[in-house]
Order: structure tokens, then sequence, then C-alpha cells
């Protein structure tokens, strides 16, 4: 595939690179500044020029690139080509956080909320100003970044639209290795979500009807976990589309390439 590549300085947001396919195919743009609620330079890219926003959250302790890399926006380029979506990807920071063995737990807690801040107060204003302010802009994740995904959506419904969680881990203290304070409380949804009962905040969930809950059962799956987080939803009266894939789909890369086409393609 030929590109041709246009750099230029952007003097808000730092340096901007833009790679323009052709006037038929994708445009991918990659953007960066320096963030005040994390104190380090992050990265973002946006793939297509047109439709709803979906923000994708790397799995674990990956970069803005790693759902290019494993072929997801591939999978996906049909409809962002046809203007159906606009797909933006930034950094994880897990490995800042309960990837990290070598700080305290209270720490790995306050840096989680300190990613939530960039996401709500920075992440999300400049898919705003790329997309339009009226643009429903959705969550999406695998595996722990399924728990990102739907734990945005759900703590401040909104700022989002929905979320696409697949394979994820909904219960936040499989990572906290037994540490528990009031952030591990408040970014674990099958925990806070039992309590919940402001109803304005559940109203506003349930109008999204975009909470889409998908896990395989194959290797590596842990699809109780997925049952688990739609019965703390149901449980609450909020709408939530499980889907449970069968043997065949592992918790793995070529998994994802199914879900997320097919979930994109049929519910939205």
């Amino acid at each position: 595939m030929c590109l041709q590549i246009e750099r230029r300085v952007n003097s808000r947001r730092g340096l901007a690179y833009f790679n323009t396919l052709n006037q038929n195919r994708m445009r991918r743009v990659i953007d960066q500044w320096h963030s005040p609620a994390l104190n380090k330079n992050m990265e973002i890219v946006g793939y297509g020029h047109y439709g709803f926003a979906l923000l994708l959250l790397p799995t674990a302790a990956a970069d803005y690139l790693e759902y290019e890399r494993f072929q997801l926006i591939d999978a996906m380029a049909p409809m962002i080509e046809a203007g159906k979506l606009k797909v933006f990807s930034i950094n994880s920071i897990n490995n800042e956080s309960w990837l990290n063995s070598h700080i305290e737990p209270r720490h790995k807690a306050i840096r989680h909320t300190q990613f939530n801040d960039y996401v709500y107060n920075e992440v999300l204003p400049y898919i705003r100003t790329k997309c339009g302010d009226g643009t429903p802009i959705y969550s999406g994740g695998a595996s722990f970044g399924a728990l990102h995904a739907a734990n945005l959506f759900l703590k401040n419904p909104w700022a989002l639209n929905g979320c696409i969680a697949m394979s994820g881990d909904y219960d936040l203290t499989s990572y906290t290795k037994g540490y528990w304070d009031d952030d591990v409380y408040f970014n674990s949804p099958v925990h806070y979500l039992q309590n919940l009962t402001d109803e304005h905040t559940l109203n506003q969930i349930r109008s999204s009807g975009h909470v889409h809950v998908m896990t395989g059962s194959g290797d590596w799956e842990a699809p109780d976990a997925s049952r688990e987080f739609a019965a703390v939803l149901q449980g609450k009266g909020l709408p939530c589309d499980l889907d449970v894939w069968g043997q065949d789909i592992p918790h793995d890369w070529p998994s994802w390439r199914k879900m997320l086409p097919y979930v994109l393609e049929a519910k939205f």
C-alpha cells in the first residue's frame, strides 16, 4: 500500500501526521500532546472521515497503534471507508497502574483515576473537535480494554453514548492482588453498579441502548465474567446485549476481528 505522508506542526496539540491513502480510501491521522492529567506525552490515532466515533482502549499495556498492528482496523475498513464511523485509539497506562508490580497499590489506583480524567477531559473533547459536538461517541475494547470501555461509559453516561466490551473481566479486584480502596470500588463496575441508586444516572445509561458485552468460550476466555457483569446490569434494569460465542472462539485477536465488525454492522 502506497502512502503519501504530510507532516505539519499543530501549535495547540504538537506534531500531527496525516497519512492520506487516496481520495477513496481511509484517512489516518496521528496526533499527540502533553497530557496535564498524566503529566506525559500521549498519542492518539484517528481513522476515517465521517460517522459516529468509536474510542478504542488497548488490551493491556499496549500503545495507541495496537488495534492497527493486529489488523482490527483492517477488519473495520469497509465501514470506516464508507463513512459509517471514525475510529480513535489511545495509549494504555496499565503498565503504570495495575500491571506495574514495582509501585504501591495506592499509587496504582491514583494512576487509574488520572487516566479516567485524561479520557474525559482531554480525549473526548479532542474527538468532539474532530467529529462535531453532536456526534455520538462510543467506547470499545478487548480484555483489559473492555473493563476500561465499560467503566468509562458507566461512570459518566453523559460523556459517552455506550460501550462495546469484548472478552473482559469487569471486577477490578481481578487485577489489584487483594488491594481495596474507594478508587478500586468506583472503577470496578460489578461492585459500584450493584449499589447505584441514582435514577438520573440509571436512566441515562438505559437511554443508550448500546451496552454490548461479548465473549468467546474457547481457550483463555472467561465467559462467566461477562455473564456476571450482564447479570449485574440486568439486576439494575439496565439493558445489556450479552453475546456469548462458542468454544471455537478463544481470547485472542482473530476472535476480536470477528466480534467488533459483527456488532458494528448488526447493532449500529
